[in-house]
């Protein structure tokens, strides 16, 4: 399995699906993915070859902590993150990955900063449920413009 940024300079090989897949709804989530919630799949450090040149940006997590996300310096996709809380882990977001039957979230972290949008709402109880088609139906779709 692979992820990749969107020109493809950057890559994780990834050695397949994995349980560990976590939607966060902090405020600097939101900001990083441009979405009410991202959602990363973790793995082990040593289970993931990285490929090609990132660039790096570090801040600080409420916890005392730090949280790395790795990008592509050419198109600015996001490839891979690095939480000092967990070392031994990777995440990937799921979206890089861009595989339709990839484990749905078994986690919901920092529920109490998601946006008011009425599908992230619906999106949580999806979650809780740990249903792939309730995500799928009960996600609002925009308008086609």
């Amino acid at each position: 399995m692979r992820a990749q940024c969107q020109c493809g300079q950057l890559a994780a090989q990834l050695p397949g699906p994995t349980f560990a897949v976590v939607a966060c709804h902090c405020l600097a989530c939101q900001r990083r993915s441009g979405s009410p919630f991202a959602v990363l799949a973790y793995y082990p450090v040593d289970q993931v070859e990285i490929v090609g040149e990132a660039r790096r940006f570090t801040r600080p997590t409420d916890e005392g902590n730090r949280f790395e996300t790795f990008f592509c310096g050419d198109c600015g996709s996001t490839v891979y993150a690095k939480a000092g809380k967990h070392p031994s882990m990777i995440g990937i977001p799921v979206g890089a990955i861009a595989n339709p039957s990839l484990q749905p979230p078994v986690r919901s972290v920092w529920e109490q900063k998601q946006t008011s949008l009425g599908y992230a709402a619906r999106s949580r109880a999806a979650l809780r449920a740990g249903s792939r088609l309730a995500l799928r139906a009960t996600a609002a779709r925009p308008p086609h413009p």
